[in-house]
């Protein structure tokens, strides 16, 4: 039986936004991402690699996948075959390759080339959900969004930001607490906060700035 979602708030938190981020920039001043690209086209292709797959993989193929395919334009035109011999040595490679292809030929039939700059028109692309979508605003716009990843997913667990699986009720609950004005910065942080600190398995509690207002029971102390 499917457990049903709770009624009351789903999340209370004990602490503001403000004491948050300001723990967070004492972790990340300014947050990166760790995926290599110099415009929107090279992130979209990178962020579909990168699923199930590290993006120091991804980071070793894209410069000599770019090189051959620098726009979508360029995969529109070419063969299955040759997109999956660019990408063979990341996992599901096949699928990947099909997807990149229908959707930078969707990019090029329906905005002439050009990677959207907004959700609704992200979406529509093949291989592109809110999660990828949001990447793509934050990073290569600079456009409002909340990325929820499975470290966004953990981290906003564990601090009491959400008591939902759901990645779309998450996205919710973390629209409501942090003004939208943070939302490119926590966006950001929250994923490398997930990934150097708050790991799945024996997170950094001892190196954490968040330790003493975090209400997660398992510290690593």
């Amino acid at each position: 039986m499917k457990k049903k979602e709770s009624k009351k708030a789903s999340f209370r938190p004990k602490f503001t936004e403000e004491e948050l981020l300001s723990r967070l920039k004492k972790h990340f001043p300014d947050p990166w991402i760790d995926l290599k690209f110099e415009n929107p086209y090279q992130l979209l292709v990178a962020t579909i690699l990168a699923a199930q797959t590290t993006d120091k993989k991804v980071n070793e193929i894209t410069p000599s996948f770019f090189k051959k395919f620098p726009d979508p334009f360029a995969v529109a035109n070419s063969s299955i075959e040759e997109i999956e011999k660019a990408i063979k040595s990341v996992n599901f490679y096949k699928r990947k390759a099909k997807l990149i292809k229908e959707c930078c030929e969707a990019v090029v039939k329906n905005h002439n080339g050009v990677i959207p700059d907004n959700m609704e028109d992200l979406v529509k692309l093949p291989g592109v959900g809110r999660k990828t979508a949001s990447v793509i605003l934050v990073n290569a716009f600079n456009k409002p969004a909340i990325v929820v990843d499975t470290h966004v997913k953990r981290v906003s667990q564990r601090l009491g930001l959400t008591t939902s699986n759901n990645p779309d009720k998450i996205e919710k609950d973390l629209s409501r607490f942090f003004s939208k004005e943070n939302w490119v910065y926590i966006s950001k942080a929250l994923v490398l906060f997930g990934r150097y600190i708050c790991k799945a398995k024996k997170p950094e509690c001892k190196k954490c700035y968040l330790v003493d207002i975090c209400p997660y029971e398992n510290k690593n102390l």
